[in-house]
């Protein structure tokens, strides 16, 4: 007997997890993501009638609900309600975000500073749920998303902790992104340079196919330093230093030479450096040919 097609077993895994909505407001749309926490859906509100996103979680833990809902900020997607499925799951309900993924923008090769303006405005809401003694853990280019009227909104904060609260869980995050002491399992060590180490290897991705300068590499390799004593301070130092570069200063992650320094300058005063230009070039010849 042929075993089944995949994409009917699809289907009939889709059916057997499909959440049992029937005491709540909300009816089933389809599945929109899938992760280690849970899978979200899209819904509609019948109460409101607006569609939403509902996260249904992989078991009863409730903390992830709790957590957002302490972060009320432009980029960090609001929670609309939560609540307890018939078998016992947690689900929480949000905005349904429209847009494109961090790693799907990137495959556009927008130009070097769209990136980096993109990659400042992640810091945003990074910095303000520090601010809030919260650091997210899971930082990656697949968990921010791009609205189309230039929304920077970071997403899934399933395995977010409170600093200094007593949890003793295991290693999450995903390899290549978490820092050293996160994936050595070091959790009572983490503080908000694990998740400035994450910006930084976020930042790596986005310039790894640009042609970007020495000084904005040295950026992200300070928020990515192994060691967390050489990483930034937070992620608004970092965001910072990205505002330093745009607007023609020296950033704090790169001694510039002499040559250096001289070539940034002309290439942000580039009017005044013509005039400049022209100026001793005038006065040259006015000096040559008064000596003749």
């Amino acid at each position: 007997m042929k075993g089944l097609p995949d994409r009917v077993l699809d289907h009939l895994r889709e059916v057997i997890e499909a959440p049992d909505l029937s005491a709540t407001r909300y009816s089933l749309e389809k599945e929109v993501g899938r992760g280690g926490m849970g899978v979200v859906y899209s819904a509609h509100d019948t109460v409101l009638d607006r569609r939403v996103a509902l996260k249904v979680l992989s078991s009863v833990n409730t903390a992830e609900p709790r957590t957002l809902a302490q972060l009320e900020h432009p980029g960090i997607v609001p929670v609309h309600d939560s609540g307890l499925l018939p078998d016992g799951r947690a689900y929480y309900v949000m905005k349904l975000v429209q847009g494109a993924r961090l790693d799907q923008f990137a495959a556009g090769h927008p130009a070097l500073p769209e990136l980096l303006r993109v990659m400042s405005r992640i810091c945003e809401p990074v910095a303000f749920a520090h601010a809030h003694g919260i650091i997210h853990r899971d930082l990656k280019p697949e968990n921010v998303m791009l609205g189309p009227f230039g929304e920077v909104l970071v997403l899934d904060w399933g395995v977010a902790r409170v600093l200094g609260s007593a949890q003793h869980d295991s290693v999450a995050g995903t390899r290549g992104y978490m820092s050293p002491e996160q994936a050595s399992g070091l959790t009572g060590a983490l503080d908000v340079r694990s998740d400035v180490f994450s910006l930084g290897r976020i930042m790596e991705y986005l310039l790894a196919s640009t042609d970007a300068p020495q000084p904005v590499r040295a950026i992200a390799r300070k928020a990515a330093a192994t060691d967390r004593e050489l990483r930034y301070a937070g992620a608004l130092d970092l965001s910072a230093d990205i505002a330093r570069f745009l607007d023609g200063q020296p950033v704090s992650a790169y001694r510039e030479s002499w040559r250096e320094q001289t070539l940034r300058w002309i290439s942000h005063h580039k009017t005044l450096a013509a005039l400049i230009l022209t100026y001793v070039a005038i006065r040259a010849l006015i000096f040559f040919f008064t000596r003749r």
